[in-house]
């Protein structure tokens, strides 16, 4: 068997990123992927300005808690000032410009209004509760990388330089499909021997949320034609094709023959639990070209975990995507672990008070352990976990985006 970092590598090193970009409106750009470096246009303050309601007054005009000064002019926020005359005040409000001369605010609830004048009660100092333009960004600095996927907080930064619109990496297109007699949808009656299609749910929802364009081909029956013609049509407008289960060596798993009969197709056994089996793949696309292959497990539980360690980075790699390794943290078990298995292990657990809890039931068929946990303990093989040992955690919300 390989190792996930052997497979994780193999599996890369096939994950050409798309070359093809777009410009998109930055108010819709958010989960997407940037094809090129940002810079500002200007900078950021763009001028001086007022962190605080108060007045904006000189330093030097208050030498002692007390001291009174005529309020010259009003300053709300998007106004221009007037240059502020020596010994006077002007009221000013949060992100207002600095009048010209003035060097200092005072916030108000250090002041007190005296009819056209303000008493100040505090001595300030120069530079007291003023930002200076630039001092967040200066105009021509990179704000942000080419392969930066776009947070909301990336957004509003490339707002906040003027960007109206950004350049990103075209959509992923990635179709799954599922195989199975044995399947069915919800609000179907179950027949016997049958399941509910639990996988499609959570494969189309995963691929979605890492901002792909996601084309569901349903059910396909259990025949190597069948299976044949879906790829064919699957692989034409298709970066991707992901499928969960169907890629073993039994009579009914057609997957495997028919993606070799239309492409080509390697089997790796992987060294993790749950998991193991992994298909990667190519399809051939007519005139020409090819689409991309993951095959998963059919477990439910391994097929998501699958998915998080091995087609969340091939996808982001394809995306263009710089930083491909998830946020590791170190956290408490709060159990013991004696028996672990021979391969690296990726337990379902979640943040207590204090350190991790582990889920009672780790098969690799209880969905309900994906749900209960919020995120895996990455456990190297053979290694026994005792209460109070730190442990490697991968939080969901690190892996899911």
């Amino acid at each position: 068997m390989l190792s996930m970092d052997e497979a994780l590598a193999a599996l890369l090193a096939q994950a050409t990123p798309v070359a093809e970009h777009r410009t998109v409106p930055t108010l819709s750009a958010h989960g997407r992927v940037l094809a090129a470096p940002l810079h500002s246009t200007l900078d950021v303050p763009p001028m001086d300005n007022t962190s605080m309601d108060g007045y904006a007054l000189r330093a030097a005009d208050v030498p002692a808690a007390g001291t009174r000064l005529p309020v010259s002019q009003r300053v709300p926020a998007g106004q221009v000032p007037s240059p502020l005359a020596a010994g006077t005040a002007a009221r000013i409000f949060t992100g207002a410009m600095i009048p010209p001369g003035a060097d200092a605010v005072v916030m108000q609830e250090q002041c007190s209004a005296d009819g056209d004048a303000v008493v100040v009660n505090h001595v300030p100092a120069a530079g007291d509760w003023v930002r200076r333009a630039g001092e967040d960004i200066r105009a021509g600095a990179r704000i942000l990388a080419a392969g930066t996927r776009l947070s909301p907080q990336a957004c509003g930064l490339a707002a906040s330089v003027g960007l109206a619109t950004v350049p990103v990496v075209r959509d992923l297109r990635v179709a799954v499909f599922f195989t199975g007699d044995e399947l069915a949808m919800p609000g179907e009656s179950l027949k016997p021997g049958a399941i509910y299609n639990s996988n499609r749910f959570v494969l189309s929802a995963l691929i979605a949320g890492l901002g792909c364009r996601v084309t569901d081909f349903g059910i396909v029956p259990d025949s190597l034609d069948a299976t044949r013609g879906v790829l064919r049509e699957a692989a034409r407008e298709h970066d991707l094709i992901v499928t969960t289960g169907g890629v073993s060596v039994g009579e009914e798993d057609h997957v495997r023959p028919a993606v070799e009969a239309e492409g080509e197709i390697r089997l790796w056994q992987i060294a993790i639990k749950p998991g193991k089996p992994l298909a990667y793949g190519r399809v051939r696309r007519a005139p020409g070209g090819h689409a991309d292959f993951i095959g998963l497990p059919g477990n439910p539980v391994s097929g998501f975990v699958t998915f998080l360690l091995f087609v969340r980075p091939f996808i982001l790699k394809r995306q263009g995507v710089a930083d491909l390794a998830p946020r590791a943290l170190a956290l408490r078990a709060d159990f013991d672990w004696p028996r672990p298995d021979r391969r690296r292990e990726f337990l379902r657990a979640r943040q207590g008070a204090a350190g991790l809890e582990l889920f009672p039931n780790q098969s690799s068929g209880v969905l309900t352990s994906t749900v209960w946990a919020d995120g895996l303990i990455d456990n190297p093989p053979g290694h026994a976990i005792a209460r109070g040992d730190l442990v490697r955690f991968l939080p969901f919300a690190a892996l899911l985006t």
